[in-house]
């Protein structure tokens, strides 16, 4: 439950760094607004939800749990900040990531 609500949380802070490096949304009063709010709620959910289908589904087998969790909760953690990334349509970020990105890892947003 705790590894889900920081999957969460670190979602949430990647999406609000990259919003206020990009200047996406209205401001950052609104922004962090939706993600405290909405954002981390949800998301929070889906990966309890998705813990807890693995877990029924795999649960005799711990290490193979482990390993499926561990890989399918990072995945769902990439498509929900994918869902949300939008740094490809604004000016100071014409690459679609800020600059603090780094390059060897895939931008969220495709």
């Amino acid at each position: 439950m705790a590894v889900t609500l920081v999957l969460a949380g670190s979602a949430a802070m990647l999406l609000g760094r990259s919003w206020n490096a990009c200047d996406v949304g209205v401001n950052n009063a609104a922004n962090s607004s939706f993600l405290l709010w909405l954002f981390i709620p949800i998301v929070w959910m889906v990966l309890l939800l998705v813990w807890v289908v693995v877990g029924a589904l795999l649960g005799n087998r711990p290490l193979l749990y482990a390993v499926a969790l561990g890989v399918t909760l990072l995945g769902v953690f990439w498509c929900v900040t994918s869902v949300f990334w939008e740094g490809a349509s604004t000016p100071p970020c014409p690459s679609g990531v800020p600059q603090w990105w780094p390059h060897f890892v895939p931008a969220p947003g495709f």
